[in-house]
């Protein structure tokens, strides 16, 4: 399961990018990797405003030729998700990504310090170790 911040990491070649990238290949082996649709929403208009719409649209030629799973958005989530954000400090899109991961029972690959008051009941890896 991939949060916005592990995207950014890759596209920035931040610390944890091969991580990341490592995973995207392994989609074409079989493996899943996962990202909300909301999540992938917030990586859309953080590209756009920083490098416009080209590199948008070869980012999404990216992840879809990587075959990442993009996780549509039901009632239920949305739902879940408020429940997330009114008892923890996170973002809303963020709240997205601990709400599948744990409908899923995954794994949250991010490299955001927001997630660690929540790192007690989801299990979450750290991008470049503990933040």
């Amino acid at each position: 399961m991939l949060d916005s911040f592990a995207i950014l990491a890759l596209l920035n070649n931040e610390p944890g990018a091969a991580r990341v990238e490592d995973l995207l290949r392994q989609t074409r082996e079989g493996s899943r990797v996962v990202m909300s649709l909301i999540n992938l929403g917030e990586v859309a208009y953080i590209v756009e405003r920083r490098w416009g719409a080209e590199k948008l649209r070869a980012m999404l030629a990216y992840l879809e030729a990587a075959a990442l799973e993009v996780m549509a958005v039901d009632r239920d989530q949305v739902f879940a998700a408020a429940h997330i954000k009114a008892r923890y400090p996170l973002a809303y899109a963020d709240a997205f990504a601990v709400a599948l991961t744990r409908e899923l029972e995954a794994t949250l690959l991010t490299g955001d310090p927001e997630f660690k008051g929540v790192s007690d009941f989801i299990t979450v890896e750290w991008l470049s170790g503990d933040p």
